[in-house]
């Protein structure tokens, strides 16, 4: 190997080590396709080139139109050798593939891209557009804690503790991601002095019964009596952002559900959401 070989060897090296921390969120369960799971798996463990290989065939096989093409997209962009072509590849599915299940993937991706390079505007930007086009997106609390530091350094304390207070009510009981969004929210508490004088309040009425706890729906996607696919199932929507927590039955079944939603549309919502991304026949229960 000559010199300049060597050299060029050295560089596509650290460009390959850089293309693999620009994006937090690297993770082999959010996709489902196991060919791209191949792929991520070879390029996490060293083989970048190798799973770039794969995506690039699949890119040029499959059609603009199969399922599979943004879900590739979504995987060359974690795998791409600088930032700019992640971005390219990112854009091309929100703007392809906006009412696709992958849509709000990449605008998270984006996100953390933009905070990652330091750049506060095209990262609210990014936050931005996936809280307005995509409501019911469990990764919003992810895209809002970045959007929320760069409203921070943009100097909107406002927005940007409306943004930190949202991340943390949906960080679920995912304690990792709560502690680092409290460390944040501290700058938002209010101070004590906003207090105001008022009359005494009314003595409680003890006579008062307790309101029931209010009615709530959920939708299950998983019931087995395998601990080892419950544990897979929980860590796969953990990835995907979804809220999942396991019922057991007095049958012995685990039964996976996510989320506890006010109404039955906006179980129905999450319902539509899991099965594109997940599969299999996900249904909505009520829970009291």
């Amino acid at each position: 190997m000559t010199g300049g070989t060597m050299e060029r060897w050295k560089v596509g090296k650290i460009l390959s080590i850089v293309a693999l921390s620009i994006i937090p969120s690297f993770h082999l369960s959010a996709q489902t396709d196991v060919r791209l799971v191949e792929a991520l798996r070879l390029a996490q463990s060293g083989q970048v080139d190798s799973g770039r290989s794969i995506v690039r065939r699949l890119l040029a096989t499959l059609s603009p139109g199969d399922s599979v093409y943004p879900q590739a997209l979504l995987a060359a962009a974690k795998i791409a050798p600088d930032a700019p072509t992640v971005a390219s590849y990112l854009n091309r599915i929100v703007v392809e593939y906006g009412a696709g299940p992958w849509a709000d993937d990449a605008l998270l991706l984006l996100t953390q891209l933009y905070w990652a390079q330091r750049d506060p505007a095209q990262t609210v930007q990014f936050a931005e557009r996936l809280n307005r086009d995509y409501p019911d997106s469990p990764l919003r609390p992810r895209a809002n804690f970045s959007a929320g530091r760069a409203y921070f350094e943009l100097k909107n304390e406002t927005r940007g503790c409306e943004l930190i207070r949202q991340a943390l009510d949906g960080a679920g009981d995912d304690v990792e991601f709560r502690n680092q969004v409290t460390f944040y929210a501290a700058r938002c508490s209010l101070p004590s002095s906003t207090t105001t004088t008022s009359a005494p309040a009314a003595p409680p009425d003890t006579t008062a019964k307790t309101p029931p706890a209010p009615h709530a729906f959920a939708v299950q996607v998983l019931a087995v009596k395998s601990a080892a696919q419950v544990d897979d199932m929980l860590t796969r929507l953990k990835v995907m952002g979804f809220d999942a927590r396991v019922v057991r039955d007095t049958t012995g079944f685990f039964k996976v559900r996510v989320g506890r939603y006010a109404t039955r549309e906006e179980a129905q919502r999450a319902q539509q959401r899991l099965k594109q991304k997940v599969g299999g026949q996900p249904f909505v229960v009520d829970e009291p």
